[in-house]
């Protein structure tokens, strides 16, 4: 799904079909910048993050305060003082930097006025309360100050101390320990434990709640009496590791990443919802140290290895549209095809390599489809020219080969192609087809480049899809004229070899076949026996539309009279999958419902008559009935160009705005996930009820 985005990238600016319009307001978009750590061998352990009124960031790591810096951790020389002190916490107090140091409690605010020497040995934590009332505890003493002076000494044993919180509301400073929650009260200066519990590790306030993170989930307890509810486990992970409220929203950090509450509500009966923060689209790693608010509305999370600045910022959806615009025109432009990039070092976008890959025509028709529409919107110049230049890679395909109308998969200059599968033949198997096929590889007669020559379905797909469109949004006539020419040209290829893509072998392409005694083989409950069927179809009709040559209706009545095409192209998509009880499709490919939606618009539009455009329509709505839940919006708005008139717009718009701004491809794990609920095994390997 990637790819498409590009595609929807220009579609999306200002799409009204139907009378269905999305009012494109400003939404709040998230995305991370990250800040590596690289610290190997000096056993030196990053602890705390936090951000001031100014918009500073410090890092407290075991050997000394760090800063952030050009996707960097690196040491803080600001205060050079504070480099020669053991400072073992850092807290913020009325947005300021406040320490704590083996000798003291300091701050470089207040004209560094604020100054205690707190006298405990081996000092662990502290916080700022109102009117500088500071809490400070060690291993056996607490002690709390007021006005700088010490109000209060008690000697009792903590294990293993874990946070503080200040609750303005009740005037009382909360401690955590593994094992139990103590309540100081800033008023009597009493202190008393008010909860024990088992694995305790964070602690959080939240409207009437105190929420405590647990090594194997969360516990709520009512603010005044300390009650507890149920242990919720229903989280992206359970091994909490800290809790903040940041701004009225819950933040957890665990040891498979970070999550926050969506809505406001949160117990032990309801089944919140969570954005989940996870993988290195996010975060430096996954294990969370510390989460606090940061500067200009954003989050920083820190982990084992670095630190993640998660920023929240305003904007549209044609702003984001023109975010991914840039993208593909930088990285993802090769001699006018939309093309994929490797990343020579992971995750490092200074090492980007265009790479050809077998689907190039198909991306690069989607693209162009998308600023086709951009540009019939817009009339934007920029918009013609991009889509110009991606028809004239496109149109290449074709002229390259040099066997009258058979489309290259791609070209690249010899000596630097990259991709060797065949449609997913790769290893042995790709040597044995290509013993009894020949190299998949051609060069030109002018020995400069190489072309791929195992085209399948799918590019002739996009190629349709594309030409159509040009045809009839492109400005110039001669330009029309050559995207009509390449719908003859290719569709002629396909008929004149007996609905087959043959290539300079003499040979069918393994998946370009539409011939009846190929397609017809299939079992109706099979979606390829449908798709093929439905395919080739539109290609005719689109043939038929725009050269209002009768050969085409001629040859596609053959295939419906004579082979049952329209049967199969009409058949509700529900049919695909099982016949009485046996798995006839092991797996539901979403190729191949791309391939089905960039072909609805023509097998509906272009039909030959009003009674066979009704049924086309409705087998095109099965289908998209089927897809609905994912909110897609590709199928969406290509079942809305097929005449759909409830499209879930919302949805889509829903979809755009979740859809990440880094298009790295990063591993995501949903698999510990008990926040999510699954589904039974399905033919379609959906997972949960929802996306």
């Amino acid at each position: 799904m990637k790819k498409i985005i590009l595609f929807l990238s220009s579609l999306f600016i200002s799409f009204i079909l139907n009378a269905q319009t999305y009012v494109d307001e400003p939404f709040i978009q998230d995305y991370a910048d990250k800040f590596e750590w690289n610290d190997e061998g000096n056993n030196n352990d990053l602890l705390q993050v936090k951000s001031d009124r100014n918009g500073g960031v410090k890092i407290l790591s075991s050997t000394g305060v760090l800063q952030a810096y050009d996707k960097k951790i690196v040491n803080d020389l600001q205060y050079k003082f504070l480099s020669d002190l053991q400072i073992i916490s850092i807290e913020v107090y009325e947005n300021q930097f406040v320490y704590l140091t083996d000798k003291a409690i300091l701050s470089n605010a207040w004209a560094g006025k604020f100054y205690i020497e707190h006298g405990i040995n081996k000092p662990e934590k502290f916080i700022v309360g109102s009117e500088f009332s500071t809490l400070v505890i060690g291993p056996n003493q607490v002690k709390l100050f007021k006005q700088e002076k010490e109000v209060l000494n008690e000697s009792i044993k903590l294990s293993d101390p874990l946070d503080l919180l200040y609750d303005q509301t009740n005037n009382r400073f909360l401690i955590l320990t593994n094992s139990a929650v103590y309540q100081l009260d800033n008023n009597t200066e009493k202190l008393e434990r008010v909860f024990e519990g088992d694995g305790l590790t964070a602690l959080a306030l939240y409207k009437n709640q105190i929420v405590l993170g647990t090594k194997n989930g969360i516990l709520s307890l009512n603010r005044n009496t300390f009650s507890s509810g149920a242990l919720n486990q229903k989280l992206p992970f359970t091994e909490i590791t800290t809790v903040e409220n940041i701004n009225g929203r819950l933040w957890f950090g665990s040891t498979k990443g970070a999550f926050k509450l969506r809505a406001n509500i949160f117990n032990e009966q309801t089944d919140a919802k969570y954005d989940y923060f996870a993988s290195k689209r996010w975060l430096v790693d996954d294990v969370v140290i510390d989460i606090s608010k940061g500067p200009e509305n954003s989050i920083l999370i820190l982990t084992k290895k670095g630190m993640s600045k998660i920023n929240f910022v305003s904007m549209t959806l044609a702003e984001k549209a023109e975010h991914f615009q840039k993208i593909q025109r930088l990285r993802h432009n090769r001699f006018g095809f939309t093309s994929a990039t490797k990343l020579e070092t992971p995750g490092d976008l200074s090492s980007t390599v265009l790479e050809d890959t077998d689907n190039d025509g198909l991306w690069t028709s989607m693209y162009l489809a998308g600023e086709l529409f951009r540009y019939a919107v817009t009339k934007s110049e920029d918009a013609k020219l991009n889509a110009y230049e991606a028809f004239e890679a496109m149109e290449r395909l074709t002229e390259i080969p040099g066997l009258d109308g058979f489309p290259a998969r791609t070209y690249e200059i010899d000596g630097y192609v990259s991709s060797d599968g065949s449609n997913g033949i790769s290893g042995e198997e790709l040597k044995e087809w290509e013993a009894k096929n020949g190299d998949t590889w051609r060069l030109t007669e002018d020995e400069r480049w190489r072309w791929k020559s195992t085209t399948s379905s799918d590019e002739s797909c996009g190629h349709f899809f594309a030409y159509a469109l040009f045809a009839e949004l492109a400005p110039d006539k001669e330009w029309r004229d050559r995207a009509i020419h390449q719908i003859k040209i290719e569709m002629d290829h396909i008929i004149e070899n007996d609905w087959y893509l043959v290539s300079w072998n003499g040979k069918p392409t393994v998946w370009g076949k539409w011939n009846p005694e190929y397609v017809n083989d299939f079992p109706i409950n099979v979606g390829d026996r449908r798709l093929n069927a439905t395919l080739i179809l539109a290609f005719l009709q689109t043939a038929y539309h725009y050269t209002h040559d009768e050969k085409y209706k001629n040859a596609a009545y053959d295939l419906i009279e004579k082979h049952g095409y329209d049967d199969n192209a009409n058949r509700p998509a529900s049919i695909i999958g099982y016949e009485e009880g046996e798995n006839l499709s092991d797996a539901w490919n979403h190729s191949d419902d791309e391939m089905y939606f960039l072909t609805i618009p023509a097998f509906v539009n272009y039909s030959f008559s009003k009674k066979e455009k009704k049924k086309h329509f409705e087998a095109a709505k099965s289908h998209w009935e089927i897809e609905r839940s994912e909110k897609n919006p590709l199928w969406n708005y290509l079942f809305a160009l097929s005449g759909g008139k409830d499209i879930d717009i919302e949805e889509s718009a829903w979809w755009l705005r979740e859809f990440p701004m880094d298009l790295i491809d990063w591993e995501i794990d949903n698999s510990q996930r008990e926040d999510l609920i699954k589904i039974e095994p399905n033919f379609r390997n959906q997972t949960y009820n929802e996306v």
